[in-house]
């Protein structure tokens, strides 16, 4: 889904391959605003504007605000309408941005489309030593898998990989009746803060990715058969995990450990 404008100055058809719905609740807008609580020098990138919900009140209290949007009739439309003394548009796709460009300390702020959310945060976590925090928006489900702890239904490949990085907090619900077009989902917003110190940092963040990725494969099989690509049952008790249980009910310190010694065969 993508942020609009409250009340457009002119009629904008909701595009379903941009995943088009735009925000129009008034108090979600201000609520989410105050969530982010943006200081006039912040350094702040809006993913997807749309048609600028978001995006006029924290220009309203920025000195200058970045903004990345795919559709180039709503990149026109910002255009006529945002001076560019205070909004820098750059067009273009989001998965293809280099974050870091914009300098250090950035916030990053957005409305995630969901059939490109999942790639979005990956991307986003490969420039976390540039990030401050990250206030996005998307499907309620998924945030609910984001902030998920171990041996719950939610806890997946998405929870291990972004809580590895991030601490990660979920701040308000957002009906779907605050969209137009209402979307078939309800949406929640998060805060993600990256960790300046991993607690239980990966000897190679690759090979780590790779041991959550096979374990997850197939969740509903122990990790005897989930893994036997890489460990014998034995390895894994050798390690001080049982190969009964399921990825699910691993800590993210047990993934490293996993990885970690893949590395040393």
């Amino acid at each position: 889904m993508r942020v609009a404008g409250a009340r457009p100055a002119m009629r904008h058809v909701p595009r379903k391959r941009f995943g088009q719905n735009f925000l129009v609740d008034e108090a979600a807008i201000a609520a989410i605003v105050d969530a982010i609580a943006p200081q006039p020098r912040d350094r702040v990138v809006e993913i997807g504007p749309g048609l600028g919900a978001l995006t006029r009140p924290l220009s309203g209290r920025l000195e200058h605000l970045h903004a990345i949007e795919l559709d180039r009739d709503i990149i026109a439309r910002l255009r006529a309408e945002l001076p560019a003394t205070r909004v820098t548009l750059h067009e273009g796709d989001a998965l293809r941005f280099d974050f870091s460009a914009l300098g250090p300390r950035l916030r990053v702020v957005g409305n995630l489309p969901y059939n490109i959310s999942t790639p979005l945060l990956f991307h986003l976590a490969q420039h976390a030593a540039a990030i401050l925090d990250i206030h996005v928006m998307l499907q309620k489900e998924v945030v609910e898998r984001m902030v998920a702890a171990p041996s719950t239904s939610e806890y997946g490949r998405l929870s291990v990989m972004l809580q590895y990085r991030f601490d990660m907090e979920k701040l308000l619900d957002v009906p779907s009746a605050a969209f137009r077009p209402v979307p078939r989902v309800e949406s929640a917003v998060l805060r993600m803060t990256p960790i300046v110190r991993l607690p239980h940092p990966a000897r190679d963040e690759t090979a780590f990715g790779r041991i959550v990725a096979a374990a997850f494969s197939q969740r509903r099989k122990t990790l005897r058969n989930a893994l036997r690509a890489h460990f014998k049952g034995a390895d894994l008790e050798k390690l001080g995990v049982d190969p009964g249980l399921r990825a699910q009910d691993l800590r993210i310190e047990d993934f490293v450990r996993l990885a970690d010694e893949i590395l040393t065969r």
